[in-house]
């Protein structure tokens, strides 16, 4: 009976361990939390740390194996898909480079030769005689009639200081002066030499004043309408001179660094044919935008005819010294507003992003002034392809969040 019970025993200890034995080699074939993934076939951005359903498609996750020897920035691709895509590789090139820089630009009205016509005095606006912008105004011109009781009494001033002269002369009142006082007050609030003379000749005052053009330009903003009331300093109309105009090109943050500031530019415009003029370089703004990483520089041309308007697109062609730098075609650079980037190949079917800092560009090549080496191999086709691989099997963008 002994004997019996310590063989069960034995039999029972033997069965724990064999379930002990299978439960290890089952949870050693049972890959861990951390060597696998689930994702959709149909949506493989999608990337879940447990089984379940795909929140877009609903379809049931797929357990992948995680590659180990596969860096989140780079992304593998297989022989069809290289083939496909018509993925093609090169090593950095070394030439000349900086001898010309093309920018994209656009005209605009030169600051300096706008003129901003305000009212002298509050009143009401009667009449405009120019009522459309782009409507050219020429020097002398009437340009609105204004309703003023303060003017109206400033006149009635001057003619009693006017007739009080004439009655009693200059004995111990010299109305000359008060009539001096009274014809600067008129000057100051608008009314022009001849219609001051003419006040005095016809000794009669109107409520309702014409208000003369001190410049020629093209009307490019009307603040008013007729009827509306202005009060002393407010804008009654904009001015623009266009015989000479502002082309300002945008420059990304890179390329300030071999811009000459000092070079005269050539200026095209593709809407005139044919037509192109220089110019110089007259102002760099001193701040970046911190959204685009683009700044604006500044050429002012000459208009001879006003031919070339505000708005028009240009192209401003820089010319720099030249230097032997390293560089790609202009198609392997991927460019957006947080800076520049290109796919370097790391094996035969691995392929890594990098950020790099853009030079000169000339003639399709652009210049790579930091973010690469001379070794690597970079994709010259198919980058955009790539990119898009990646944001595909990722869910984003590779340049978000970085920092030039």
């Amino acid at each position: 009976m002994k004997t019996i019970r310590i063989k069960n025993k034995i039999l029972w200890v033997a069965f724990l361990l064999a379930m002990v034995s299978c439960g290890l080699k089952k949870e050693r074939k049972t890959p861990t939390e951390s060597d696998v993934y689930y994702t959709c076939s149909m949506d493989p951005q999608i990337k879940e740390n447990e089984p379940g359903k795909c929140p877009i498609c609903k379809m049931e996750l797929t357990a992948v194996r995680k590659d180990r020897k596969q860096q989140p920035d780079e992304i593998r691709l297989s022989a069809q898909q290289v083939q496909l895509g018509n993925i093609q590789v090169d090593s950095l090139n070394t030439g000349s480079s900086g001898d010309q820089m093309t920018l994209m630009a656009t005209v605009n009205f030169d600051r300096k030769k706008e003129t901003v016509v305000s009212a002298r005095i509050r009143g009401r606006v009667d009449r405009l005689y120019y009522k459309a912008t782009g409507d050219f105004v020429s020097r002398g011109a009437k340009l609105y009639d204004l309703y003023s009781e303060e003017l109206n009494n400033a006149q009635q001033e001057y003619l009693l200081a006017v007739e009080k002269q004439k009655v009693l002369g200059n004995g111990m009142v010299n109305f000359g002066q008060l009539i001096q006082a009274a014809k600067n007050k008129l000057l100051l609030w608008g009314m022009t030499e001849n219609q001051i003379a003419d006040l005095q000749k016809n000794g009669k005052a109107s409520p309702r004043i014409s208000f003369y053009s001190t410049t020629s330009g093209y009307v490019t903003q009307l603040n008013v309408r007729e009827g509306d009331y202005v009060a002393e300093g407010g804008t009654v109309v904009t001015l623009a001179d266009l015989s000479t105009l502002w082309v300002e090109a945008q420059v990304y943050a890179s390329q300030l660094a071999s811009l000459d500031r000092n070079a005269w530019v050539k200026v095209q415009f593709p809407d005139a044919p044919g037509r192109e003029v220089s110019g110089h370089i007259e102002f760099v703004n001193p701040e970046i935008n911190p959204d685009t990483r683009i700044n604006l520089v500044r050429v002012s041309i000459a208009n001879p005819g006003n031919r070339l308007q505000p708005g028009m697109p240009a192209y401003v062609f820089i010319s720099n010294q030249e230097h032997k730098a390293l560089r790609l075609p202009v198609d392997a650079v991927l460019r957006d507003a947080k800076g520049a980037m290109v796919w370097v190949q790391k094996a035969k079917d691995t392929y890594q992003y990098k950020m790099v800092t853009l030079g000169a560009e000339n003639q399709g090549w652009v210049e790579i002034k930091s973010g690469l080496q001379k070794e690597d191999i970079v994709v010259i086709s198919g980058a955009y392809l790539l990119n898009s691989e990646f944001i595909f099997k990722n869910g984003a963008n590779p340049m978000a969040g970085m920092k030039m």
